[in-house]
């Protein structure tokens, strides 16, 4: 294995980690949690849950240049209200985009990019899984914030 495979690897099992946590704390929430919102202008805990589960299909969609209209459309299509769809959502995605990139060569995977449709310039596709990975341990650490800010009995071991 290169060491490109290698720290590509790397960073799919860590967001193997991140979906796994993720749907262990949302086992956890009750549907009487869903509509909790910290603050007037943040979103509700299903809000988030929703955004957090769809990150690896939608982030995939958007690294493969779909169009603003297609990506919305993907997720509305993705939305859900349940904790299994959820979760079942961010399993799919990481399997896709874990397949995707598996699939490109280190040359592709270091040198090609890709522009979104919200920017001017691209990423190549190492610095899109990096963001991706990001984005998935940035929301799962705000729906640990909230799950704890609502009363829920978590602790820092339900992150690993």
């Amino acid at each position: 294995m290169s060491e490109t495979s290698a720290v590509r690897e790397l960073l799919l099992a860590e967001l193997a980690l991140a979906v796994r946590t993720t749907g262990a704390l949302l086992e956890k929430a009750t549907p009487e949690l869903w509509n909790f919102r910290p603050m007037e202008e943040m979103r509700t805990v299903l809000e988030l849950a929703n955004h957090l589960t769809q990150i690896p299909l939608i982030d995939l969609a958007i690294l493969k240049e779909q169009s603003q209209e297609e990506v919305h459309a993907l997720e509305q299509a993705l939305s859900a209200s349940d904790a299994a769809h959820m979760r079942a959502n961010m399993e799919n995605g990481l399997t896709e985009l874990s397949a995707y990139m598996s699939g490109l060569s280190d040359h592709d995977f270091l040198h090609k990019e890709s522009k979104p449709f919200y920017g001017e310039n691209g990423s190549t596709q190492a610095k899109w899984l990096i963001e991706i990975v990001t984005h998935a341990f940035h929301h799962r650490g705000q729906l640990f914030t909230y799950l704890k800010q609502s009363g829920l009995a978590i602790t820092m071991f339900d992150l690993y």
